[in-house]
């Protein structure tokens, strides 16, 4: 099974893996310290666009699984055909490229959250607190809708005040100073230029009873996070826009290496 691992695939996989395992055994959160913080943070460094993309969230097993799994089944092919210059560039440009374009975005994003927190933490009241939440929650509607209720029926109660306030404050400690983890962005990067590539290369599912080509999976893929991004659920906190990034810089990237085929090795 392991036969057909490609040495840059194998190593990548024994630093993913090797850096989870280390942080599940001795309980260490890596991530506050080395994921991808807004730029704005004080705990912002620039180094982070690379680290980030080597870490994963403990609590979730199967956001390294995912993640690995596509390497291991789209990874070898990929470093056997352009070798393994060009398959390490194709990793890393997309990775650190994809936390540049998820930090453009969620620059703005957060921009804006700030200012509209700052707003009402100059004057809280019920009104605007229900319009924020409105407009930005992330917070699970068991627990925030009652408490919005309660809200507008005491406004002037200080120690409700006080807890509209945190809440405020809580959004933008999520978008703001919450780091990103994970080599998504690399693996969309792979999975794009897999489909660029081979894209007539029939793919069995385990959910489907019939092959699919790469070149549509890939590309149902990248909409459904597109769709993700933009109809984003409560409590959602994947990073849709990394995703992107990097599938669309592996395909400006693919794109200039198949003008000059005789370049690969």
């Amino acid at each position: 099974m392991f036969g057909r691992l490609t040495p840059l695939v194998k190593n990548l996989l024994y630093i993913n893996i090797g850096i989870w395992l280390v942080q599940f055994l001795l309980k260490m959160d890596l991530g506050s310290r080395f994921g991808l913080y807004f730029i704005a943070s004080d705990n912002f460094n620039p180094v982070q666009f690379i680290t980030y993309m080597f870490l994963h969230d403990t609590l979730s097993p199967m956001h390294i699984f995912g993640n690995m799994f596509a390497l291991f089944i789209f990874g070898p092919l990929l470093e056997q055909f352009l070798g393994p210059k060009k398959f390490i560039i194709l990793y890393m440009v997309t990775g650190v490229g994809a936390g540049l374009f998820y930090t453009g975005a969620n620059y703005l994003e957060v921009s804006a959250i700030k200012n509209d927190v700052e707003s009402y933490l100059d004057n809280p009241n019920s009104e605007d607190f229900n319009r924020l939440i409105a407009k930005h929650n992330v917070y699970k509607p068991e627990y925030i809708y009652p408490f919005i209720e309660q809200y507008s029926r005491n406004e002037d109660s200080p120690q409700l005040r006080q807890e509209s306030i945190q809440y405020a404050r809580g959004l933008y400690a999520f978008f703001g100073d919450y780091p990103m983890v994970g080599a998504s962005g690399a693996i969309f990067g792979i999975l794009a230029a897999f489909a660029l590539l081979f894209p007539n290369t029939e793919l069995f599912l385990l959910f489907l009873p019939f092959p699919v080509k790469a070149k549509y999976l890939v590309t149902v893929y990248i909409l459904y996070e597109l769709f993700a991004e933009f109809q984003r659920a409560q409590g959602d906190n994947v990073a849709h826009l990394a995703h992107i990034g990097g599938a669309i810089i592996a395909f400006f990237l693919v794109t200039f290496w198949k003008k000059s085929r005789r370049e690969f090795y």
